[in-house]
Protein backbone atom coordinates (compact mmCIF):
# COMPACT_ATOMS: atom_id res chain seq x y z
CA UNK A 1 0.00 0.00 0.00
CA UNK A 2 1.57 3.23 -1.13
CA UNK A 3 1.74 6.09 1.68
CA UNK A 4 -0.88 7.84 -0.67
CA UNK A 5 -3.09 5.12 0.15
CA UNK A 6 -2.45 5.01 3.58
CA UNK A 7 -3.35 8.86 4.22
CA UNK A 8 -6.41 8.19 2.42
CA UNK A 9 -7.63 4.99 4.57
CA UNK A 10 -6.59 6.65 7.92
CA UNK A 11 -8.63 9.67 6.84
CA UNK A 12 -12.06 7.83 5.97
CA UNK A 13 -11.32 6.34 9.16
CA UNK A 14 -11.23 9.37 10.99
CA UNK A 15 -14.37 10.49 9.00
CA UNK A 16 -16.37 7.57 10.00
CA UNK A 17 -15.33 7.80 13.73
CA UNK A 18 -16.12 11.63 13.67
CA UNK A 19 -19.46 10.94 12.14
CA UNK A 20 -19.92 8.05 14.66
CA UNK A 21 -19.25 10.23 17.50
CA UNK A 22 -21.90 12.89 15.96
CA UNK A 23 -24.46 9.99 15.59
CA UNK A 24 -23.85 9.06 19.05
CA UNK A 25 -24.05 12.61 20.74
CA UNK A 26 -27.45 13.08 18.88
CA UNK A 27 -28.36 9.86 19.78
CA UNK A 28 -28.15 10.04 23.75
CA UNK A 29 -28.25 13.79 24.60
CA UNK A 30 -27.74 15.09 27.92
CA UNK A 31 -29.77 14.42 30.79
CA UNK A 32 -32.07 17.31 31.64
CA UNK A 33 -31.04 19.12 35.10
CA UNK A 34 -33.94 20.64 36.99
CA UNK A 35 -33.72 23.83 38.94
CA UNK A 36 -36.90 24.19 40.87
CA UNK A 37 -37.29 27.58 42.56
CA UNK A 38 -40.03 28.25 44.90
CA UNK A 39 -41.12 31.40 46.30
CA UNK A 40 -42.57 31.62 49.44
CA UNK A 41 -46.07 33.93 49.95
CA UNK A 42 -45.31 35.85 46.45
CA UNK A 43 -48.76 36.51 45.19
CA UNK A 44 -50.36 36.88 41.90
CA UNK A 45 -49.73 40.58 41.77
CA UNK A 46 -46.55 41.09 43.12
CA UNK A 47 -44.74 40.82 39.78
CA UNK A 48 -45.56 41.38 36.09
CA UNK A 49 -46.28 37.92 35.17
CA UNK A 50 -50.34 38.44 35.02
CA UNK A 51 -50.82 41.89 36.68
CA UNK A 52 -48.60 44.91 35.82
CA UNK A 53 -47.59 46.47 39.20
CA UNK A 54 -47.06 49.61 39.49
CA UNK A 55 -43.86 49.07 42.95
CA UNK A 56 -42.28 45.74 42.08
CA UNK A 57 -39.55 45.35 40.29
CA UNK A 58 -38.59 42.17 38.95
CA UNK A 59 -36.29 42.23 35.74
CA UNK A 60 -34.78 38.35 36.39
CA UNK A 61 -38.54 37.12 36.65
CA UNK A 62 -38.95 38.74 32.90
CA UNK A 63 -36.00 37.69 31.69
CA UNK A 64 -37.10 34.30 32.48
CA UNK A 65 -40.36 34.43 31.14
CA UNK A 66 -38.92 35.33 28.00
CA UNK A 67 -36.94 32.01 27.84
CA UNK A 68 -40.24 30.16 28.61
CA UNK A 69 -44.06 29.91 28.98
CA UNK A 70 -45.70 31.90 31.95
CA UNK A 71 -49.10 30.00 33.18
CA UNK A 72 -51.58 32.43 34.08
CA UNK A 73 -53.52 29.90 35.69
CA UNK A 74 -51.75 28.26 38.05
CA UNK A 75 -52.49 26.91 41.40
CA UNK A 76 -50.79 25.81 44.58
CA UNK A 77 -52.29 22.89 46.38
CA UNK A 78 -52.67 24.90 49.52
CA UNK A 79 -53.22 28.38 50.69
CA UNK A 80 -50.49 27.39 53.03
CA UNK A 81 -46.89 26.91 52.71
CA UNK A 82 -46.31 22.98 54.31
CA UNK A 83 -48.66 21.52 52.26
CA UNK A 84 -47.97 23.08 48.76
CA UNK A 85 -44.25 22.14 49.40
CA UNK A 86 -45.29 18.13 50.57
CA UNK A 87 -47.33 18.48 47.23
CA UNK A 88 -44.45 19.64 45.17
CA UNK A 89 -42.35 16.17 46.37
CA UNK A 90 -45.20 13.39 46.27
CA UNK A 91 -47.66 14.54 43.85
CA UNK A 92 -50.53 14.28 46.44
CA UNK A 93 -52.93 16.91 47.49
CA UNK A 94 -53.13 17.87 50.85
CA UNK A 95 -56.00 15.54 51.65
CA UNK A 96 -54.29 12.63 50.40
CA UNK A 97 -50.79 13.45 52.35
CA UNK A 98 -52.37 14.73 56.06
CA UNK A 99 -50.18 17.90 55.77
CA UNK A 100 -53.05 20.92 55.50
CA UNK A 101 -51.69 23.02 57.71
CA UNK A 102 -47.52 24.82 57.81
CA UNK A 103 -47.28 22.95 61.63
CA UNK A 104 -44.07 21.23 60.35
CA UNK A 105 -41.60 22.89 62.24
CA UNK A 106 -43.54 22.14 65.59
CA UNK A 107 -41.54 19.62 68.27
CA UNK A 108 -44.36 16.98 68.04
CA UNK A 109 -44.40 14.08 65.56
CA UNK A 110 -47.70 13.50 64.30
CA UNK A 111 -47.74 11.15 60.75
CA UNK A 112 -51.25 10.98 60.90
CA UNK A 113 -53.98 13.89 60.70
CA UNK A 114 -56.97 13.61 62.99
CA UNK A 115 -59.73 15.48 63.69
CA UNK A 116 -59.55 17.81 66.97
CA UNK A 117 -60.88 17.31 70.26
CA UNK A 118 -63.72 20.07 70.10
CA UNK A 119 -64.35 23.40 69.37
CA UNK A 120 -65.85 26.55 70.12
CA UNK A 121 -69.77 26.62 70.73
CA UNK A 122 -70.17 29.20 67.93
CA UNK A 123 -68.14 26.90 65.17
CA UNK A 124 -70.63 24.18 63.50
CA UNK A 125 -67.67 22.15 62.40
CA UNK A 126 -64.90 20.84 64.33
CA UNK A 127 -61.26 21.60 62.61
CA UNK A 128 -58.72 18.78 61.83
CA UNK A 129 -55.50 18.66 63.36
CA UNK A 130 -52.61 18.64 60.46
CA UNK A 131 -50.18 16.07 60.16
CA UNK A 132 -46.57 17.84 61.58
CA UNK A 133 -44.05 15.70 59.47
CA UNK A 134 -43.45 14.59 55.64
CA UNK A 135 -43.12 10.24 55.68
CA UNK A 136 -40.00 9.40 54.69
CA UNK A 137 -41.12 5.84 52.95
CA UNK A 138 -43.15 7.81 50.97
CA UNK A 139 -41.36 7.59 47.33
CA UNK A 140 -40.43 11.66 46.79
CA UNK A 141 -39.35 13.55 43.68
CA UNK A 142 -36.21 13.93 45.27
CA UNK A 143 -35.68 10.26 46.06
CA UNK A 144 -36.24 9.11 42.77
CA UNK A 145 -34.37 11.66 40.84
CA UNK A 146 -30.88 10.86 43.24
CA UNK A 147 -31.79 7.23 42.23
CA UNK A 148 -31.66 7.82 38.73
CA UNK A 149 -28.12 9.13 39.07
CA UNK A 150 -28.82 12.67 39.19
CA UNK A 151 -26.44 15.27 42.44
CA UNK A 152 -29.49 16.55 44.58
CA UNK A 153 -29.23 19.92 45.99
CA UNK A 154 -31.81 21.53 48.68
CA UNK A 155 -31.13 25.44 49.34
CA UNK A 156 -33.72 27.77 51.38
CA UNK A 157 -36.83 26.52 53.51
CA UNK A 158 -37.50 22.86 54.15
CA UNK A 159 -40.45 23.22 56.36
CA UNK A 160 -41.45 19.56 56.13
CA UNK A 161 -39.85 18.52 59.41
CA UNK A 162 -36.47 18.26 61.46
CA UNK A 163 -34.15 15.95 61.84
CA UNK A 164 -35.10 12.82 61.13
CA UNK A 165 -37.82 14.32 58.30
CA UNK A 166 -34.89 17.10 56.52
CA UNK A 167 -34.04 17.04 53.25
CA UNK A 168 -30.93 14.78 53.79
CA UNK A 169 -33.14 11.85 55.07
CA UNK A 170 -35.71 13.02 51.64
CA UNK A 171 -32.91 12.33 48.73
CA UNK A 172 -31.33 15.30 48.96
CA UNK A 173 -27.31 15.46 49.09
CA UNK A 174 -27.00 18.63 50.07
CA UNK A 175 -28.81 20.38 52.77
CA UNK A 176 -28.43 24.49 53.18
CA UNK A 177 -29.32 26.34 55.83
CA UNK A 178 -30.58 23.09 57.14
CA UNK A 179 -33.64 24.64 58.74
CA UNK A 180 -36.86 23.64 59.96
CA UNK A 181 -38.11 27.10 60.44
CA UNK A 182 -41.16 28.72 59.03
CA UNK A 183 -38.85 31.32 58.26
CA UNK A 184 -35.70 33.11 57.82
CA UNK A 185 -33.99 32.78 61.08
CA UNK A 186 -34.76 36.10 63.30
CA UNK A 187 -34.04 38.36 60.18
CA UNK A 188 -33.61 38.55 56.11
CA UNK A 189 -30.31 40.07 56.87
CA UNK A 190 -27.97 39.66 59.49
CA UNK A 191 -27.57 38.75 62.16
CA UNK A 192 -29.18 35.44 61.82
CA UNK A 193 -30.48 32.60 64.34
CA UNK A 194 -29.57 29.48 62.69
CA UNK A 195 -28.57 27.02 64.50
CA UNK A 196 -25.21 26.14 62.14
CA UNK A 197 -25.15 28.74 59.49
CA UNK A 198 -23.30 32.20 60.45
CA UNK A 199 -23.22 34.93 58.10
CA UNK A 200 -20.22 35.96 55.79
CA UNK A 201 -20.36 39.51 56.77
CA UNK A 202 -22.26 42.20 58.75
CA UNK A 203 -25.79 42.71 57.12
CA UNK A 204 -25.60 39.54 54.75
CA UNK A 205 -29.08 38.95 53.17
CA UNK A 206 -30.13 35.57 53.59
CA UNK A 207 -31.16 34.98 49.90
CA UNK A 208 -27.89 36.83 48.48
CA UNK A 209 -26.10 33.61 50.71
CA UNK A 210 -28.51 31.19 49.42
CA UNK A 211 -27.95 32.06 45.80
CA UNK A 212 -24.40 31.99 46.15
CA UNK A 213 -24.22 28.57 47.22
CA UNK A 214 -26.43 27.70 45.37
CA UNK A 215 -24.32 28.52 42.50
CA UNK A 216 -21.20 27.51 44.04
CA UNK A 217 -22.84 23.92 44.06
CA UNK A 218 -23.59 24.47 40.48
CA UNK A 219 -20.38 25.36 39.40
CA UNK A 220 -18.82 22.27 41.75
CA UNK A 221 -21.01 19.62 39.65
CA UNK A 222 -19.16 17.90 36.62
CA UNK A 223 -20.76 19.14 33.29
CA UNK A 224 -21.84 15.99 32.55
CA UNK A 225 -23.62 15.30 35.59
CA UNK A 226 -27.25 15.98 35.97
CA UNK A 227 -27.99 17.71 39.01
CA UNK A 228 -31.95 18.65 40.68
CA UNK A 229 -31.26 21.86 42.45
CA UNK A 230 -34.08 22.71 44.53
CA UNK A 231 -33.99 26.71 45.76
CA UNK A 232 -37.40 26.84 47.60
CA UNK A 233 -36.81 30.81 49.31
CA UNK A 234 -37.32 32.20 52.62
CA UNK A 235 -38.78 35.47 49.93
CA UNK A 236 -40.84 36.89 50.95
CA UNK A 237 -42.55 35.21 54.35
CA UNK A 238 -42.39 37.54 57.05
CA UNK A 239 -40.69 38.41 59.39
CA UNK A 240 -40.81 41.58 57.00
CA UNK A 241 -37.06 43.20 56.74
CA UNK A 242 -35.13 44.21 54.26
CA UNK A 243 -32.09 45.69 53.17
CA UNK A 244 -31.86 49.28 54.46
CA UNK A 245 -30.83 50.92 50.74
CA UNK A 246 -33.66 48.90 48.82
CA UNK A 247 -36.35 50.62 51.32
CA UNK A 248 -35.28 53.60 50.97
CA UNK A 249 -35.45 53.49 47.22
CA UNK A 250 -39.07 52.24 47.26
CA UNK A 251 -39.57 54.70 49.62
CA UNK A 252 -39.05 57.15 46.84
CA UNK A 253 -41.67 55.54 44.96
CA UNK A 254 -44.67 54.58 47.45
CA UNK A 255 -48.37 56.17 46.75
CA UNK A 256 -50.53 55.43 49.47
CA UNK A 257 -53.29 55.74 47.82
CA UNK A 258 -52.18 52.10 46.09
CA UNK A 259 -53.33 49.12 47.41
CA UNK A 260 -49.40 47.85 47.11
CA UNK A 261 -47.57 50.57 48.84
CA UNK A 262 -45.40 48.98 51.40
CA UNK A 263 -41.55 49.66 50.91
CA UNK A 264 -40.38 47.09 52.65
CA UNK A 265 -42.42 44.23 50.81
CA UNK A 266 -41.16 45.82 47.79
CA UNK A 267 -37.63 45.85 48.63
CA UNK A 268 -38.28 42.13 49.45
CA UNK A 269 -39.21 41.35 46.29
CA UNK A 270 -36.11 42.81 44.90
CA UNK A 271 -34.19 40.71 46.55
CA UNK A 272 -36.04 37.95 45.72
CA UNK A 273 -35.35 38.69 41.86
CA UNK A 274 -31.86 39.52 42.22
CA UNK A 275 -31.54 35.86 43.65
CA UNK A 276 -33.52 34.64 40.87
CA UNK A 277 -30.82 36.43 38.14
CA UNK A 278 -27.74 34.64 40.04
CA UNK A 279 -29.13 31.13 39.19
CA UNK A 280 -29.97 32.13 35.73
CA UNK A 281 -25.76 34.14 35.34
CA UNK A 282 -24.63 30.49 36.62
CA UNK A 283 -26.74 28.64 34.46
CA UNK A 284 -25.53 31.02 31.31
CA UNK A 285 -21.87 31.11 32.39
CA UNK A 286 -21.80 27.20 32.49
CA UNK A 287 -23.32 26.95 29.36
CA UNK A 288 -26.21 24.19 30.72
CA UNK A 289 -29.38 26.63 29.52
CA UNK A 290 -30.09 23.95 26.55
CA UNK A 291 -30.56 20.91 29.01
CA UNK A 292 -32.04 22.51 31.98
CA UNK A 293 -34.93 23.19 33.29
CA UNK A 294 -36.24 25.77 35.59
CA UNK A 295 -39.75 25.44 36.86
CA UNK A 296 -40.38 28.91 39.18
CA UNK A 297 -44.01 29.48 41.36
CA UNK A 298 -45.35 30.33 44.79
CA UNK A 299 -46.38 27.93 47.97
CA UNK A 300 -49.67 30.29 48.34
CA UNK A 301 -50.84 33.94 47.29
CA UNK A 302 -49.64 36.77 48.98
CA UNK A 303 -50.05 37.66 52.54
CA UNK A 304 -52.93 40.03 52.86
CA UNK A 305 -53.20 40.02 56.87
CA UNK A 306 -50.23 40.74 58.72
CA UNK A 307 -50.11 44.88 59.31
CA UNK A 308 -47.02 46.78 58.40
CA UNK A 309 -45.74 50.06 59.91
CA UNK A 310 -44.39 52.35 57.10
CA UNK A 311 -43.12 55.65 56.21
CA UNK A 312 -43.29 57.68 53.49
CA UNK A 313 -40.12 59.53 51.95
CA UNK A 314 -41.04 62.77 53.47
CA UNK A 315 -41.73 60.83 57.49
CA UNK A 316 -45.08 60.47 57.42
CA UNK A 317 -45.93 57.09 59.28
CA UNK A 318 -49.19 54.75 57.94
CA UNK A 319 -49.57 51.19 58.52
CA UNK A 320 -50.39 48.63 55.39
CA UNK A 321 -50.89 45.08 54.87
CA UNK A 322 -48.02 43.45 53.23
CA UNK A 323 -49.37 43.74 49.70
CA UNK A 324 -52.77 42.85 47.57
CA UNK A 325 -54.08 40.10 45.51
CA UNK A 326 -56.43 42.23 44.06
CA UNK A 327 -58.11 41.70 41.27
CA UNK A 328 -58.31 38.45 42.67
CA UNK A 329 -60.32 37.92 45.98
CA UNK A 330 -58.47 36.85 49.08
CA UNK A 331 -55.11 36.20 49.85
CA UNK A 332 -52.90 33.53 51.90
CA UNK A 333 -55.03 31.20 54.25
CA UNK A 334 -57.96 31.70 52.07
CA UNK A 335 -59.81 29.23 50.04
CA UNK A 336 -60.87 32.20 47.38
CA UNK A 337 -58.61 32.34 44.29
CA UNK A 338 -56.16 35.17 46.01
CA UNK A 339 -55.15 32.10 48.30
CA UNK A 340 -53.86 29.49 45.44
CA UNK A 341 -53.54 31.33 42.26
CA UNK A 342 -49.85 32.44 41.84
CA UNK A 343 -47.08 33.54 39.37
CA UNK A 344 -45.64 30.74 37.65
CA UNK A 345 -43.01 30.17 34.57
CA UNK A 346 -41.65 26.79 33.33
CA UNK A 347 -38.65 26.90 31.11
CA UNK A 348 -38.49 23.18 29.48
CA UNK A 349 -35.54 22.98 26.63
CA UNK A 350 -37.52 21.00 23.76
CA UNK A 351 -40.82 21.27 25.42
CA UNK A 352 -42.06 25.03 25.69
CA UNK A 353 -41.78 27.71 23.39
CA UNK A 354 -39.74 30.88 24.47
CA UNK A 355 -41.83 33.98 25.71
CA UNK A 356 -44.89 32.28 25.34
CA UNK A 357 -48.20 31.97 27.72
CA UNK A 358 -50.59 29.39 28.50
CA UNK A 359 -53.81 29.78 30.27
CA UNK A 360 -53.90 25.59 31.30
CA UNK A 361 -54.67 25.62 34.30
CA UNK A 362 -52.65 23.36 36.42
CA UNK A 363 -51.38 22.85 40.11
CA UNK A 364 -48.28 22.00 42.05
CA UNK A 365 -49.38 18.32 42.48
CA UNK A 366 -48.98 18.44 38.62
CA UNK A 367 -44.87 18.89 38.39
CA UNK A 368 -44.08 15.11 40.09
CA UNK A 369 -45.74 12.95 37.17
CA UNK A 370 -44.36 15.67 34.74
CA UNK A 371 -40.99 15.93 35.98
CA UNK A 372 -40.38 12.07 36.33
CA UNK A 373 -42.04 11.32 32.73
CA UNK A 374 -39.99 13.84 31.24
CA UNK A 375 -36.69 12.52 32.81
CA UNK A 376 -37.67 8.80 31.63
CA UNK A 377 -37.89 7.57 35.20
CA UNK A 378 -41.24 5.36 36.26
CA UNK A 379 -43.66 6.80 38.08
CA UNK A 380 -43.57 4.62 41.40
CA UNK A 381 -45.88 1.74 41.97
CA UNK A 382 -48.55 1.52 45.02
CA UNK A 383 -47.86 5.42 45.21
CA UNK A 384 -51.31 7.47 43.90
CA UNK A 385 -51.12 10.58 42.29
CA UNK A 386 -53.37 12.93 42.63
CA UNK A 387 -51.64 15.37 39.88
CA UNK A 388 -51.65 15.08 36.00
CA UNK A 389 -48.80 14.88 33.07
CA UNK A 390 -49.04 18.38 31.79
CA UNK A 391 -46.42 17.98 29.38
CA UNK A 392 -49.44 18.95 26.50
CA UNK A 393 -49.52 22.28 28.46
CA UNK A 394 -45.90 22.49 28.03
CA UNK A 395 -45.78 21.89 24.33
CA UNK A 396 -48.62 24.57 23.73
CA UNK A 397 -51.23 21.90 22.69
CA UNK A 398 -54.56 22.26 24.00
CA UNK A 399 -54.89 20.77 27.63
CA UNK A 400 -58.33 20.15 29.73
CA UNK A 401 -57.04 19.21 33.31
CA UNK A 402 -58.82 16.72 35.16
CA UNK A 403 -60.82 18.15 38.15
CA UNK A 404 -58.56 19.83 40.71
CA UNK A 405 -59.11 19.83 43.85
CA UNK A 406 -58.16 21.97 47.62
CA UNK A 407 -58.27 20.53 50.93
CA UNK A 408 -58.03 23.18 53.97
CA UNK A 409 -60.06 21.91 57.45
CA UNK A 410 -58.36 24.80 59.01
CA UNK A 411 -60.24 28.82 59.24
CA UNK A 412 -57.30 31.11 60.11
CA UNK A 413 -59.33 34.49 61.01
CA UNK A 414 -57.85 36.46 58.34
CA UNK A 415 -59.61 38.94 55.38
CA UNK A 416 -62.05 36.95 53.36
CA UNK A 417 -61.24 33.82 55.68
CA UNK A 418 -64.06 30.50 55.54
CA UNK A 419 -65.01 27.95 57.71
CA UNK A 420 -63.08 24.57 56.91
CA UNK A 421 -63.72 24.25 53.43
CA UNK A 422 -62.63 21.98 50.19
CA UNK A 423 -62.92 23.11 46.75
CA UNK A 424 -63.10 21.62 42.93
CA UNK A 425 -62.13 23.67 40.32
CA UNK A 426 -63.84 22.16 36.81
CA UNK A 427 -63.50 24.34 33.21
CA UNK A 428 -64.19 27.60 34.20
CA UNK A 429 -65.87 26.01 37.39
CA UNK A 430 -65.35 26.57 40.97
CA UNK A 431 -67.04 25.00 43.59
CA UNK A 432 -66.51 25.36 47.50
CA UNK A 433 -67.83 22.91 49.92
CA UNK A 434 -68.15 24.66 53.54
CA UNK A 435 -68.78 21.67 55.97
CA UNK A 436 -71.71 21.85 58.03
CA UNK A 437 -72.52 25.37 57.83
CA UNK A 438 -75.90 25.00 55.83
CA UNK A 439 -79.10 24.74 57.85
CA UNK A 440 -79.55 21.26 59.85
CA UNK A 441 -75.80 20.35 59.56
CA UNK A 442 -76.18 20.49 55.48
CA UNK A 443 -72.95 21.52 53.54
CA UNK A 444 -73.07 24.87 52.21
CA UNK A 445 -71.70 25.99 48.63
CA UNK A 446 -69.97 28.90 47.03
CA UNK A 447 -70.61 28.65 43.24
CA UNK A 448 -68.11 31.01 40.79
CA UNK A 449 -67.65 30.94 37.20
CA UNK A 450 -64.06 32.51 37.27
CA UNK A 451 -64.51 33.27 33.45
CA UNK A 452 -67.30 35.64 33.75
CA UNK A 453 -66.33 36.50 37.64
CA UNK A 454 -62.86 35.92 38.68
CA UNK A 455 -63.15 37.90 41.93
CA UNK A 456 -65.32 35.79 42.94
CA UNK A 457 -68.62 38.22 43.98
CA UNK A 458 -71.22 36.56 42.64
CA UNK A 459 -72.01 33.07 43.97
CA UNK A 460 -74.00 31.16 41.77
CA UNK A 461 -75.07 27.88 43.55
CA UNK A 462 -78.62 28.85 44.19
CA UNK A 463 -79.22 29.50 40.55
CA UNK A 464 -77.21 26.16 39.57
CA UNK A 465 -78.35 23.13 41.78
CA UNK A 466 -77.79 20.37 39.07
CA UNK A 467 -74.21 21.98 38.79
CA UNK A 468 -73.46 22.12 42.40
CA UNK A 469 -74.55 18.34 42.86
CA UNK A 470 -72.28 17.06 40.10
CA UNK A 471 -69.20 19.35 41.58
CA UNK A 472 -69.83 17.81 44.88
CA UNK A 473 -69.66 14.77 43.77
CA UNK A 474 -66.63 15.17 42.08
CA UNK A 475 -65.43 16.41 45.90
CA UNK A 476 -67.45 13.57 47.76
CA UNK A 477 -65.26 10.93 45.84
CA UNK A 478 -62.36 12.25 45.73
CA UNK A 479 -62.28 12.28 49.62
CA UNK A 480 -63.69 8.93 49.65
CA UNK A 481 -60.70 7.84 47.74
CA UNK A 482 -57.90 9.83 49.07
CA UNK A 483 -59.43 8.28 52.48
CA UNK A 484 -59.27 11.87 53.64
CA UNK A 485 -59.74 12.74 57.38
CA UNK A 486 -62.09 15.65 57.22
CA UNK A 487 -63.99 17.83 59.83
CA UNK A 488 -66.95 16.72 61.66
CA UNK A 489 -70.12 18.51 63.05
CA UNK A 490 -69.84 20.35 66.70
CA UNK A 491 -71.87 18.23 69.02
CA UNK A 492 -71.24 21.20 71.18
CA UNK A 493 -72.84 23.69 68.20
CA UNK A 494 -74.58 26.71 70.22
CA UNK A 495 -76.61 28.74 67.96
CA UNK A 496 -77.38 31.19 69.90
CA UNK A 497 -73.20 31.96 69.94
CA UNK A 498 -72.99 31.87 65.95
CA UNK A 499 -71.96 35.05 63.85
CA UNK A 500 -72.20 34.39 60.64
CA UNK A 501 -71.53 38.02 60.13
CA UNK A 502 -68.09 37.85 61.19
CA UNK A 503 -67.16 35.30 58.77
CA UNK A 504 -64.62 36.64 55.65
CA UNK A 505 -63.50 39.42 58.92
CA UNK A 506 -60.21 39.44 60.15
CA UNK A 507 -59.93 38.98 63.68
CA UNK A 508 -59.45 41.79 66.31
CA UNK A 509 -61.17 44.04 63.31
Amino acid sequence: MTTKQLLKQIGSYALVLSSTQVMAETAAPKKMNIVFILADDLGCADCDLNVKSRLYETPNLDRLSKRGVIFSNAYSASPLCSPTRASILTGQGPARTGITAPVCHQPEVEMKPTVMKKAPAGDKAIQCQSATRLSTDLPTLSKLIKASGYATAHFGKWHLGREPFSPLQQGFDVDMPHWPGPGPAGSFVAPWKFDNFKENYPKEHIEDRMAEEATKWMRSIDKNQPFYLNYWMFSVHAPFNAKAELEEDYRQKIDTTQAQRSSTYAAMVHSMDDAIGSLLDEIDRKGIADHTAIIFISDNGGNMYDHLKQTTSDGKAYTTFATSNSPLRGGKATMFEGGTRVPCIVVWPGLTKAGTRSEARIQTTDFYPTILNQLGIALPKNHVVDGTDMTGALEGKKYNRKPMFTFFPHAPKVPDWLPVSVNVHDGDWKLIRLFYQGENGAHDYKLYNLKEDLGEKNNLAVKYPDRVKHMDKLIEDYLKSAKTVIPIPNPAFDPTKYHPELIGIQAGN
